[in-house]
């Protein structure tokens, strides 16, 4: 299967996936997005194999939420990236997560954070994605009634064993396809994950950066050098 097989895959998977309170909002950024997540898979997902994939776990509310692309920051997408395409609206939208697709004025924090390094680590988004890709473990985003984030880790056993059993299947394939080296988790929970769904069969190396989460007092000391010590402690060269 290609990228987009294995995305259109998942994209079709929640249609029934209704999770119970806190849970009051869910966003399929893949489903209302699909244009511009299908513009970066045709423009950078196409090579195999890849040195390094990277996985996130789910979209931030001002990031992929708006753009459909992984760690979305708008500015990045779009300028770097040279992405921008039409994101239509999420059913059930929160009054206070509007999707303005990329008219949303707001930045997301951990993308600025990463794609800013990448962008400054490599001469062009082509030749980063040349050896790198990236992606979310979980396209969904959860949302409480107040607007607040609800992390999928949090949702009770059943309903994480029905959310996860597709996104185990989508990183099985990426991997399938891909044949990457290093899998590198973006947080602890990305490589958790990982090594649960491919750890007993992947001949390479398994593990993870620090988040670049604004919630993390770690990553605001300087959040671009520990993910360079990260890399390096793995053995890759950034």
């Amino acid at each position: 299967m290609s990228l987009i097989e294995i995305a259109e895959t998942l994209r079709d998977a929640f249609d029934d996936f209704v999770p119970a309170e806190p849970v009051t909002h869910t966003y399929n950024p893949l489903k209302y997005g699909w244009k511009s997540c299908k513009a970066y898979l045709d423009a950078y997902g196409t090579k195999s194999p890849r040195e390094v994939l990277m996985i996130g776990m789910n979209p931030g509310p001002w990031g992929m939420a708006q753009t459909a692309v992984p760690f979305g920051d708008v500015a990045m997408v779009r300028d770097w990236m040279g992405i921008e395409e039409e994101v239509e609206k999420p059913d059930n939208e929160h009054p206070k997560r509007l999707v303005e697709g990329f008219q949303c004025g707001r930045s997301e924090v951990s993308g600025t954070r990463l794609w800013t390094f990448m962008s400054e680590k490599f001469d062009s988004p082509e030749d980063f994605f040349d050896r790198f890709f990236v992606w979310n473990y979980c396209p969904l985003s959860f949302m409480e009634e107040t607007g607040r984030n609800f992390i999928p880790e949090k949702l009770p056993k059943e309903e994480r064993d029905v959310l996860f059993k597709p996104c185990d299947e989508a990183v099985r394939a990426i991997v399938d396809y891909l044949e990457p080296t290093y899998i590198v988790g973006v947080g602890k929970f990305a490589e958790k994950q990982a090594k649960k769904i491919v750890g007993d069969t992947f001949e390479g190396t398994i593990g993870s950066i620090l988040h670049p989460s604004p919630a993390s007092p770690k990553a605001n000391r300087g959040w671009a050098q520990y993910a360079e010590e990260d890399f390096a402690a793995l053995g890759i060269e950034i």
